[in-house]
């Protein structure tokens, strides 16, 4: 018998494009870097914004809308900003036929648009704290990419707020922070670590980011959200005052924080197995598909149970199908697996008659008789168990590939090459660092690692930089990432 391959570990990247493409997530673009959502992708992301927006609107912000074309003027005002995003910046210079007399950039994110809209808007304390979200596409024209992970275009949702002062502003940016962890591990089922970014990681323009950061089950790096402190950087360059009660003009504290479709690659890289996707419940767009078996088209009653069943599901707030096409039951279970879905719900002449069906939950392999009784109050419970289960796998895989006993920069080569020759892993190593740019840099250079952040409760302090030997400033996350 040949031996069975494990595609997930020989070669991950061929793994993952095979999933989505089976999963019917996405196409194609004709557009280099670009990528099709199809509707289960879509709708994915669509469950996501659900999630965000609720919480959003709970906090008091609300949804806008800004241009996606950007005057290259406004880029100019902010010096780290535009040396920050310049090389992946796409312009148009013409239109109607005729060259523009200004470069229009399409937007890579929306401060600069939207400081201009604030400094319009925003004049005097009571106008604060400003607080908007818009949900757009960005464009940033990547050289290598990988659908979801990395586009050329892409869809997300970008908060922007204005403050009165620095407390509220970095109020603002740690709860935003807090809200990404809240959806990504309570909603992805994805374990994420918190932290600040190193300088040489924050964003353009900002005085501090701070970042959730995901380990997939390659053990690379994903960056899942990121909230960033402006300081009056911006405000300066876009000259957002405000006028205090004390009767002075003084500019605004701001703050910008956002996700992106790079959730729906990292929840497919944490969750996904050898048969396929295996989707958390919450944002799975069929969470429940019910299958006839047997010789189901010669008794009529078996498709006018799963139907009214169909209905009860429905009301109870469930995303459910029914699959009576003519394929065989092989082929729809293994269909429905490759897709996905949590919950499959098979059911035949036997099983009518003694008043159940059989479930199959996708990331076990036993399948279990449920009266006819209970089964709807059976399938809530199940499906957030599911959810639990999903993300307690997702950590122990996490805890699996953390390494928090090497110290110095031969350890860590060591460290690579044992685990590329046992075919394993590298995963994520904690190190200490002397806070210099240049051993940050001489990290990347010789092991491909990179800084992730540095976490806020480390499970361990690290007391000697791992390149210098020095004493320690600060201890980190290292990982190569997408």
């Amino acid at each position: 018998m040949a031996e069975k391959t494990n595609l997930q570990r020989e070669d991950f990247s061929k793994w993952y494009i095979q999933t989505i493409q089976k999963a019917d997530l996405m196409d194609y673009s004709p557009v280099r870097g670009c990528m099709i959502f199809k509707p289960d992708g879509y709708e994915i992301w669509e469950h996501i914004q659900e999630e965000f927006n609720r919480r959003f609107k709970e906090e008091g912000i609300r949804n806008a809308y800004f241009p996606m074309l950007i005057p290259e003027s406004f880029f100019t005002k902010e010096a780290d900003h535009i040396e920050g995003f310049a090389p992946e910046l796409p312009w148009v210079t013409e239109a109607a036929g005729e060259k523009l007399e200004e470069r229009l950039a399409l937007r890579p994110t929306s401060e600069t648009m939207i400081g201009t809209a604030f400094s319009n808007w925003i004049n005097s304390y009571r106008d604060l704290p400003y607080e908007v979200n818009q949900w757009a596409n960005v464009f940033r024209w990547e050289k290598k990419t990988l659908p979801f992970l990395r586009t050329s275009e892409f869809l997300w949702q970008e908060g922007h707020t204005a403050h009165a002062d620095e407390a509220d502003a970095r109020r603002r940016t740690m709860k935003m922070l807090d809200i990404y962890k809240e959806v990504v591990e309570g909603v992805l089922a994805v374990p994420v670590y918190e932290g600040q970014k190193t300088p040489s990681e924050r964003f353009a323009g900002a005085v501090d980011t701070y970042s959730i950061e995901a380990m997939m089950k390659d053990g690379k790096a994903v960056q899942a959200g990121t909230s960033h402190y402006m300081g009056t950087k911006f405000a300066e360059a876009f000259d957002i005052k405000y006028l205090t009660k004390e009767n002075e003009h003084v500019h605004a504290h701001t703050t910008s924080w956002g996700v992106s479709t790079r959730l729906i690659g990292s929840l497919i890289m944490t969750h996904g197995d050898e048969q396929g996707l295996v989707l958390p419940p919450k944002v799975a767009p069929t969470q429940v598909v019910l299958i006839p078996v047997g010789p189901w088209k010669k008794n009529p009653a078996i498709l006018e149970k799963l139907e009214e069943l169909q209905q009860q599901l429905k009301a109870a707030g469930l995303r459910v199908k029914i699959d009576d096409t003519d394929n065989s039951p092989g082929f729809k279970f293994n269909e429905w697996e490759l897709r996905g879905v949590p919950m499959r719900i098979e059911c035949g002449p036997r099983d009518l008659e003694n008043n159940q069906v059989m479930t199959k939950m996708r990331d076990l392999d036993e399948k279990v008789a449920v009266g006819f009784d209970v089964l709807l109050e059976t399938i809530q419970s199940e499906l957030e168990k599911m959810q639990g289960r999903l993300l307690e796998t997702a950590r122990a895989m996490r805890a699996s590939n953390e390494y928090t006993n090497i110290d110095t920069l031969d350890e860590l080569k060591a460290h690579i090459e044992a685990k590329r020759e046992a075919g394993e892993v590298p995963g994520w190593v904690l190190v200490g660092w002397d806070g210099t740019e240049e051993t940050e840099a001489k990290i990347k250079e010789e092991t491909g690692f990179t800084t992730r952040n540095i976490p806020f409760n480390p499970p361990v302090k690290k007391e000697t930089c791992i390149v210098s030997g020095k004493p320690a400033t600060q201890t980190v996350w290292i990982a190569r990432a997408y």
